[in-house]
């Protein structure tokens, strides 16, 4: 996910997801590399009645970034946990972020909005350095919806360091990963585009990960590394902004600059047609994560 998260940079940054090369082959038949023994140090698979606010906070934003349609909000409508058939096959219940049709939602700095969705992050609660952090997710698919599952590092952007391990941007049969730094947050190779096999999209489970070592990100979609970006590639560019602590996030964005470049759609929003304006008002675009885990070598 581009780093608007920051709110002063980059409004380009995900444009470049649709103008890098692909690797769909070959994803298919690496294996992860990590083979040690391996310690949790997070875990969370949403079995309790609420959100655990030990581990995770909401953050709000008022500002329209990438001319995104919705505004984050702290709210138990928008990010709120589920059990049994609402799960869809969480055994132990999932975490939802659904987004929310709500014309005219003014934020506190006077800004407007159509939509309002929710962006949850560990930062100041759990951050780290190097192991594996994945995911198991299952998307709503619809032209327009931004969901994302990713990393951030703390200070000015890009020189924090961004780890995009999951962009869905409505195209059910791919997802993206991602890397940005310092001189290597535009137009540059480590964007890529992983295409599912035959008869298998974002509307069903996959586990989205990123095994994390001092030279090298190793990106794996269900258990097969897809992508991989190492420091001497980085280097070529910029800095390797990959040896301070990062913090995971969870967010839902909607329409703007990326999807409005992969889809073409200008009305009725900026990327997003009303074929998906209506997913979100009758509550069916949503992102369930069934659970979160982060490990690392012992």
């Amino acid at each position: 996910m581009i780093n608007y998260r920051k709110y002063r940079y980059c409004f380009f940054l995900p444009l470049c997801a649709m103008l890098m090369p692909t690797t769909p082959s070959f994803a298919q038949k690496k294996k992860s590399t990590l083979k040690t023994a391996e310690k949790v140090i997070f875990f969370d698979d949403f079995s309790e009645k609420k959100l655990d606010r030990s581990k995770w906070g909401a953050e709000i934003t008022g500002q329209h970034n990438n001319n995104e349609l919705q505004a984050y909000i702290d709210t138990n409508t928008t990010a709120f946990l589920v059990n049994g058939a609402a799960a869809e096959g969480a055994k132990n219940g999932a975490l939802v972020i659904r987004p929310q049709s709500m014309p005219g939602f003014k934020t506190k700095d006077g800004q407007n909005f159509d939509f309002i969705s929710a962006r949850l992050t560990t930062e100041n609660k759990f951050e780290f350095t190097y192991g594996k952090a994945e995911a198991r997710i299952k998307l709503t698919d619809g032209a327009g919806l931004w969901p994302a599952w990713w990393m951030l590092g703390k200070g000015a952007w890009p020189e924090c360091g961004e780890i995009d391990i999951m962009e869905y941007v409505g195209e059910k049969d791919w997802a993206s990963a991602a890397v940005h730094g310092p001189g290597y947050f535009g137009e540059t190779p480590f964007v890529n585009r992983q295409y599912f096999t035959a008869g298998n999209d974002v509307t069903q489970w996959h586990t989205y990960a990123v095994e994390w070592t001092p030279d090298a990100l190793n990106f794996i979609y269900d258990g097969k590394l897809m992508f991989r970006v190492n420091k001497k590639m980085t280097n070529h560019y910029g800095k390797w902004a990959f040896d301070t602590k990062k913090y995971l996030i969870l967010n839902y964005a909607l329409g703007g600059a990326y999807p409005v470049k992969i889809n073409g759609v200008t009305s009725p929003y900026n990327g997003m047609p009303a074929s998906s304006v209506n997913l979100v008002k009758n509550g069916e675009a949503k992102m369930l994560v069934d659970w979160v885990r982060v490990t690392q070598k012992e």
